[in-house]
């Protein structure tokens, strides 16, 4: 996904009109989402104003700034994933900074060097349930990715494309990592005779088609992260889903300051605010999604329903260049899509 903030920076004190602050832009997903609370203490410690343009999801976030990279549209950009990064950051998109707070995030989530571009959130790609359905079914829920092409579960599933959708990329990725390049293909025909519903994007998926939304769709199992069970609690305090962690790919969302910008210092404002501990703390409820600094708490209602998942798939975000655009060719033949 892709949205664009821009802030503006200078000091109120005296002044009493935010409209005369200098501006910073923030290049970012639609799926960027920051409390008025929030933009208010960013201007206030900074001096700058933070406005938001969006520009899609992450694949179009990626292609916006690397298009534009002779003529920077922004100053800081956030939420190229890593399934898109070794793109962003082989085209020079990113100027080299190391954020405060940048040595409290595990050396796991960490890309090349250590100063840029900084891991901010990771959002696991998980196959979710709907526990109700089958418990009202009688049937014993998957659990893992090889299970899905089984002939009791024909005609359950909801994917998103991954030629159109991130968390769809992330699933197609999953499948070349667990079952091999020579498996892969083999288990998406085997997805496709059972009857997998593909749709263009992670909403028609997860809010029409699956059973345990708000749309009410008729399939049961669909992909999904492994937060969304957060979203879903009944007025009970009970899960009406449920993220199967055996299935889960790791997805981490980074931010950079983006070279050639002429506002350096208020990117490295918002760089340092995006790795703030006020910030990070309120990742998970606004965006559902988890915080990479070290010591950040989740929600106490995230602890039984939305777990981390201990071991997720991952692979390198430069595997996933080179291999990327021939993986959903193949898709792509495969499902005449």
């Amino acid at each position: 996904m892709a949205v664009t903030l821009l802030v503006a920076g200078c000091s109120l004190m005296g002044t009493g009109r935010d409209s005369q602050a200098p501006t910073v832009t923030l290049v970012t997903h639609d799926s960027f989402v920051i409390s008025d609370e929030l933009r208010k203490r960013f201007r206030q410690d900074s001096g700058y104003r933070l406005r938001i343009l969006r520009k899609g999801d992450a694949g179009e976030l990626t292609n916006e700034l690397v298009l534009t990279k002779d003529a920077p549209i922004g100053d800081v950009a956030f939420g190229v994933d890593s399934t898109y990064l070794s793109r962003a950051v082989d085209n020079g998109v990113f100027a080299s900074y190391s954020p405060e707070n940048g040595d409290h995030i595990p050396i796991e989530y960490a890309y090349g060097g250590n100063d840029s571009p900084t891991p901010v959130d990771a959002g696991d790609v998980c196959v979710n349930i709907d526990l109700r359905w089958f418990e009202q079914h009688d049937l014993e829920p998957p659990a893992e990715l090889a299970d899905l092409a089984e002939p009791r579960y024909a005609g359950l599933f909801a994917v998103p494309d991954p030629a159109t959708s991130s968390p769809g990329l992330a699933f197609l990725l999953n499948t070349v990592s667990t079952f091999g390049e020579q498996g892969w293909q083999n288990y998406w025909q085997r997805l496709l005779a059972n009857d997998v519903r593909i749709s263009s994007g992670w909403q028609q998926a997860y809010k029409q088609d699956f059973s345990g939304s708000s749309g009410g769709g008729s399939r049961p199992i669909v992909l999904s992260y492994a937060s969304s069970p957060a979203a879903e609690v009944d007025r009970n305090g009970q899960p009406r889903t449920k993220a199967l962690l055996e299935t889960c790919y790791r997805q981490v969302e980074y931010a950079g300051v983006i070279d050639g910008t002429t506002n350096l210092q208020g990117a490295r404002e918002l760089m340092d605010f995006l790795l703030s501990w006020k910030f990070q703390r309120r990742m998970p409820e606004q965006m559902y999604v988890y915080p990479v600094l070290l010591g950040v708490e989740l929600p106490d209602s995230w602890r039984d329903v939305a777990p981390r998942p201990s071991e997720p798939t991952e692979m390198k975000p430069q595997r996933v260049e080179r291999n990327r655009a021939e993986w959903i060719r193949q898709w792509r033949s495969l499902t005449n899509r």
